[in-house]
């Protein structure tokens, strides 16, 4: 997978627990143009590579700018971020991807909690260069916790940004925006933030009158597995390889990555986890039991099926996949 030098050009503090990182090329260099939805995966130091969206206005080759939140429970990523990174460090990053695009719609309702503003302020941003209109509800659980609160309170000429406390009471359990529990003809929806907060948006706006296919949400989190340990509950399966014919069996403790590789068939890797599309591979033939978070309900119910083969598995004896 191709990776680009970048160089840590400012950090600056958002809120009490992120901090917003300026990237920039090598001398003489400049990046790819990326679009709202955007993330790139960071190469690190201590081995890792984590996913993180791209924010601010959409479109810049001069530089990235991503927000990270200091995790309680990170596992190593975020820690590193805060802790060890450096002024003028160097880093190595993917080209952007965008698995959350901006579909075109006459509206928009974005709604955001936590650092899940992160992708839908590069939205914002768009649509008011597209000058078209658009509501951001941005719920924390105090205003201290707020990120890009300078940006925030600059006005949009073509949409209007409001923030909900949960210590003042305005919480997506309590205060839910007017625009989601009315939906409108032409309108989308996109939501990120933590996966407990999107799957009460999710269900708020389908009990609403909501098309599914109106609906869109990222996450940067794996789904659990009905908080079963997957080796308890999963059993052997085959896959075949279009190309070559050849056939491999999965076993519950492995996942359909790992036994391609140790066979010596290339997989292109990133988050491991289901939430960055990397390994996303058609299936030809069999069902797919998805366990990422890439994709959406209708994708992963489609007639042109495709399976994340870092984490997800099959529901029949037998995959035939696109390799």
């Amino acid at each position: 997978m191709e990776r680009l030098t970048v160089f840590v050009d400012a950090l600056s503090r958002q809120g009490e627990h992120c901090i917003a990182i300026r990237l920039t090329p090598e001398e003489g260099k400049t990046l790819p143009a990326w679009e709202a939805g955007a993330h790139i995966d960071l190469h690190l130091a201590n081995g890792l590579i984590r996913q993180y969206s791209l924010t601010g206005r959409p479109g810049g080759t001069d530089h990235y700018l991503i927000c990270v939140k200091n995790e309680r429970d990170s596992r190593g990523g975020s820690r590193y971020l805060h802790k060890e990174l450096r002024l003028g460090q160097k880093m190595e990053i993917s080209p952007p991807r965008n698995l959350f695009p901006l579909a075109p719609a006459d509206s928009f309702l974005l709604i955001a909690g936590g650092i899940g503003l992160t992708p839908l302020l590069a939205m914002a941003e768009e649509l008011e260069r597209l000058k078209k209109p658009f509501e951001l509800h941005y719920y924390v659980k105090q205003r201290s916790h707020v990120i890009f609160r300078e940006r925030l309170g600059n006005n949009f000429a073509y949409g209007h940004c409001h923030i909900g406390s949960g210590r003042e009471g305005i919480s997506p359990r309590t205060t839910l925006p007017e625009g989601l529990t009315q939906p409108a003809a032409g309108r989308k929806l996109y939501v990120c933030g933590p996966e407990t907060f999107m799957s009460h948006i999710r269900q708020a706006a389908l009990d609403s009158g909501w098309q599914a296919d109106d609906i869109h949400s990222e996450s940067f989190h794996p789904l659990a597995c009905n908080n079963i340990p997957c080796t308890q509950i999963e059993s052997d399966f085959t896959v075949t390889l279009k190309s070559s014919g050849m056939s491999f069996n999965i076993p519950p403790h492995k996942t359909i990555a790992a036994v391609l590789q140790e066979n010596g068939v290339e997989v292109p890797l990133s988050c491991e986890m289901g939430i960055c599309g990397s390994c996303l591979t058609p299936v030809l033939e069999g069902k797919a039991d998805h366990r990422d978070t890439v994709q959406t309900e209708t994708e992963k119910t489609g007639d042109r099926q495709q399976i994340t083969l870092c984490c997800s598995r099959s529901l029949t004896g037998n995959l035939v996949i696109d390799l």
